[in-house]
């Protein structure tokens, strides 16, 4: 839902800046372009991440076993909060500078090192299992 989300904001994006909409693309609101565009792309990014991540827990469950909790309450957290920030910082702009919604987006750019981080040293500890040799009095042997 998040991707879906975040491709209509960049479609929307697209349109204002085809449309040569003033309060988007005027000098004086390149701040709020700025900002509109990395909560966009930030979005979108955290979206596929979210995918990837969902994708690796049904392909090897017993890497996970009953799951990462850091990780996946670290990518949400970072999704909402990392693009949001950005979002916030371009609807308000004080010469020049963003609004204060953008002091979310280091927070969430944490959550997302840590959910990140979290996940690597998850899979980095994992040993591949030895696959039967297909012959079972052999493979009764080893154990």
């Amino acid at each position: 839902m998040s991707l879906l989300l975040f491709v209509t904001a960049g479609i929307l994006l697209e349109t204002m800046h085809g449309l040569k909409v003033g309060w988007y693309l005027d000098e004086t609101y390149e701040v709020r372009r700025l900002m509109w565009t990395l909560a966009h792309a930030h979005g979108t990014l955290l979206s596929l991440v979210h995918i990837a991540f969902a994708a690796s827990v049904a392909i090897t469950p017993m890497l996970w076993g009953t799951g990462n909790f850091l990780a996946s309450r670290g990518l949400m957290a970072a999704s909402v909060l990392l693009p949001g920030g950005f979002a916030l910082g371009g609807i308000f702009i004080y010469d020049g500078d963003p609004g204060a919604g953008v002091f979310l987006a280091p927070l969430g750019a944490a959550l997302m090192w840590l959910a990140v981080a979290s996940i690597a040293w998850k899979a980095g500890g994992v040993q591949p299992a030895t696959p039967p040799t297909g012959d079972p009095a052999s493979d009764t042997a080893k154990e």
